[in-house]
């Protein structure tokens, strides 16, 4: 029985090796064009390759990617993937700005939230959304939901999400004006002062950062 065991577990063990090895390279190309779509969909208008011109910036500890982009050699935004804790778990998301620091989209990559509440981030601070943060500059004022004093209304019986996504948002534009500075691109404010949210219970501060 020890024996019928052991090799079961060596066959199945060298099965599930086998099938993440055929899987891995489809998967990451998958994962490619899914980011490549998303950066242009938040940034649009570049003839650069972002992707490529991928650059890291750290805020706090914390490291951001930043995608540059340009049109016949003008820097014209970029796309910066940050994250938050909400109420599930991890959010991420991909936000895009102009060369002043304007929110232009965003694009929420991923995230654990109650399905049908949280979820409806992906589309609740859009332009035209109820929540629109389009035309928004975090690095004028931190963008914060109402409820903590903002101009940002959240998600219906979602504060917690709509108070991380706002995180994420506003810790991606530290990451922006960040790298920007250094770079000497743009004249973005930098807002050093962004941190990702350690415990979503507690009770935000007048920046909307807990």
């Amino acid at each position: 029985m020890l024996l019928v065991l052991t090799g079961v577990t060596a066959v199945s063990v060298a099965l599930l090796a086998w099938v993440n090895e055929i899987t891995k390279e489809p998967i990451a190309a998958a994962n490619a064009k899914t980011l490549s779509d998303a950066v242009s969909a938040v940034v649009p208008g570049f003839d650069n390759d972002p992707i490529a011109d991928k650059k890291m910036q750290e805020v706090n500890g914390v490291q951001y990617a930043v995608y540059p982009a340009t049109k016949s050699g003008e820097f014209i935004g970029a796309a910066v993937e940050a994250s938050a804790m909400g109420f599930g778990g991890e959010l991420k998301v991909l936000v895009g700005f102009d060369a002043q620091g304007n929110v232009l989209d965003y694009s929420l990559l991923s995230h654990v939230e109650t399905p049908g509440l949280g979820s409806k981030a992906a589309d609740w601070f859009k332009k035209g959304g109820k929540g629109d943060i389009t035309g928004k500059n975090p690095g004028t004022s931190p963008l914060t939901v109402s409820k903590d004093g903002g101009e940002i209304d959240a998600i219906t019986a979602s504060t917690i999400t709509s108070r991380a996504f706002l995180n994420a948002v506003n810790a991606a534009y530290a990451a922006y004006a960040g790298q920007n500075t250094a770079d000497g691109a743009t004249g973005a404010t930098t807002q050093n002062n962004v941190e990702q949210p350690a415990d979503e219970s507690a009770p935000a501060d007048s920046t909307g950062v807990k």
